[in-house]
């Protein structure tokens, strides 16, 4: 893969992407079956230094979004936020059918209307998420979905008055809120795909804990976590969040209070070796989350035993 291509601009996007010049410099909706591919690359790799919301369904691409990978034959949409990579892997031998569309929002819109959405935006998760944990839209919500978006461009389309930045801000957070409220849903509804992720990371931690190269190793962070169970940090948080009430910090301390009264109630090991075999540099680390999780220190739990 080459090294990535950075467009500044929306304008330059829509010169690289071979399209026609953007209505309004910070802020544009694209008509994907209008995204024209150059035959002879296969590969392509770039880096916005603007927002992009998108609802794609291509035939003959995979895209992958950082180190991830998904094959969009399916209708998805997914956000990206300034400086993350984006990547595209065609097949050379297939004629690709691109639907859906690209919301364009340069951060400057943002700050040039003074309203808090320059500094909530950041607040939305799933700008983090990785693309093989896209939103799965159901008829009805990419309807929703559309109607926004298609309000956008209207807005901007026609001539601009001193109402019109306003009213793009405010669709932007009703399209944002309603696509949190989706990703809420998708945590709810996926239950296959959600119960393969909790009992995969179930499986994980106890065999985490139960390594015997633990001492050395350390404690388990969520980033290791996450990478383990090829989910992005955020999306896996939220995730358990909405399901077990728990984000994954919360789990990973569950299971370690679990190994540690193990200890504490079956072998005769100080409290100083229980600290240091579950991972712990310092003892006192150790005594204060098992007390802030149990309300009993190590030497008070184990003695409830004798």
């Amino acid at each position: 893969m080459k090294q990535p291509i950075r467009l500044k601009t929306i304008s330059e996007f829509h010169q690289f992407r071979g399209l026609p010049k953007p209505e309004h410099p910070l802020i544009s909706v694209v008509d994907y079956s209008m995204v024209k591919d150059d035959p002879n690359t296969t590969e392509l790799s770039w880096i916005l230094d603007f927002y992009s919301i998108s609802v794609k369904r291509t035939s003959n691409s995979k895209i992958k979004y950082g180190q991830q990978e998904y094959d969009f034959n399916e209708g998805l949409m997914f956000f990206m936020a300034p400086g993350q990579v984006f990547s595209i892997t065609r097949d050379p031998n297939s004629q690709a059918k691109h639907t859906g569309w690209i919301l364009l929002i340069h951060p400057d819109f943002l700050w040039h209307t003074h309203t808090p959405l320059a500094k909530t935006i950041k607040n939305y998760e799933y700008f983090d998420y990785s693309v093989n944990e896209a939103l799965f839209l159901s008829e009805k919500e990419e309807n929703v979905i559309n109607n926004i978006v298609q309000n956008i461009h209207q807005e901007y389309h026609s001539n601009i008055d001193t109402f019109s930045q306003n009213i793009i801000i405010s669709q932007i957070e009703t399209l944002l809120n309603y696509s949190e409220r989706f990703y809420q849903r998708q945590f709810i509804t996926r239950k296959i795909s959600n119960h393969r992720i909790l009992s995969a990371l179930e499986t994980l931690l106890a065999d985490y804990f139960n390594h015997e190269d633990l001492i050395t190793k350390g404690l388990p962070s969520v980033q290791h976590i996450a990478d383990q169970l090829n989910l992005s940090p955020s999306y896996l948080t939220g995730l358990l969040k909405v399901l077990t009430g728990q984000n994954t910090q919360e789990h990973i301390h569950e299971k370690l209070i679990g190994k540690a009264k193990e200890k504490l109630s079956t072998t005769q090991l100080s409290i100083s070796e229980i600290a240091y075999e579950l991972g712990f540099e310092h003892p006192q680390s150790f005594s204060k989350l098992f007390k802030s999780k149990t309300s009993l220190s190590p030497l008070e739990f184990r003695k409830s035993f004798s």
